[in-house]
């Protein structure tokens, strides 16, 4: 049980969540509406698989770092526990799964996106932008944005007019990572600084970070909007985007007086993404 329960925590499960939840936003915007069961079903499964095995193998990278960041010291020992060989199969395996079923199950293109996410968080963000600039946050928000495209894909194969949706959630994404990592990064600057990333506050500072953390979180409610504006979205989920984008605010900016709220920011921050995606999912399907 405590070797499965380490397999899983090295998966990342919340990402894992994440991309689901994001990839069907994906789906039911393609679809306009609920995408078909099949479709869904494939699409899912070859996303979180993919998310699953590249998690396996930004651990496996970042291993030496991790050891050294006393915020993951359950990550560690899980590592210990199942053994670099073993986790490496188990993502190889995760990861091909994933292919197979996109490839042979979906389309071509959706073959390619996971290809690109895989390869631009395992390699283009793990392995050089996270390491090299406390910048590598906004690109590396690409693998985290691209689910929605991916998801979209799975539905309609063709590039078109629809796009334009879907690259809006994206843009929302990619918008979203930088604030939702460097309050992260605020809250935990020390244990960063010893694990040799160079991240946001260790670069520049507390202040510079907080103002490039409430910029990019200023943008968020108006994108989100974009839904509603163009009529994808009704009212009542132009309430709820308004709500959830005020409450988020409110967060950022009482953190700025006290450190020890930055954690609320990190974690509000899940919520708002993931309810964003719900609410939009579920008003374009029932209304």
């Amino acid at each position: 049980m405590k070797y499965l329960k380490a397999i899983i925590s090295l998966s990342k499960p919340n990402i894992i969540l994440s991309v689901g939840i994001t990839g069907f936003t994906g789906m039911v915007i393609a679809a306009n509406g609920a995408p078909d069961f099949k479709s869904t079903l494939f699409a899912l499964i070859a996303l979180m698989f993919s998310a699953a095995g590249s998690a396996m193998v930004n651990n496996l990278i970042e291993r030496e770092n991790d050891e050294l960041m006393k915020r993951l010291e359950g990550r560690v020992k899980a590592l210990k526990l199942v053994g670099v060989k073993r986790l490496s199969c188990i993502a190889a395996f995760l990861i091909t799964v994933a292919l197979s079923i996109s490839f042979f199950l979906i389309n071509y293109l959706n073959f390619i996106l996971i290809i690109l996410a895989i390869f631009s968080y395992t390699v283009y963000y793990t392995l050089f932008l996270k390491k090299s600039s406390p910048f590598g946050t906004v690109l590396g928000g690409i693998p985290g944005a691209l689910p929605v495209i991916i998801g979209y894909s799975a539905i309609h194969p063709q590039l078109f007019i629809g796009y334009v949706d879907v690259l809006v959630l994206f843009v929302f994404m990619m918008l979203w990572q930088p604030p939702h990592f460097w309050a992260l990064a605020q809250y935990l600057s020390e244990d960063y600084r010893k694990g040799g990333f160079p991240v946001m506050p260790v670069v520049y500072g507390q202040e510079y970070t907080n103002y490039l953390i409430s910029i990019y979180s200023l943008t968020l409610l108006p994108v989100s909007l974009y839904f509603w504006i163009v009529g994808l979205a009704s009212n009542f989920y132009a309430l709820i985007a308004i709500i959830l984008g005020i409450y988020f605010l409110y967060q950022v900016f009482i953190s700025f007086k006290n450190k020890k709220f930055y954690k609320n920011v990190f974690i509000s921050s899940i919520f708002y993404m993931l309810f964003i995606n719900i609410f939009l999912s579920l008003d374009i399907i029932f209304f």
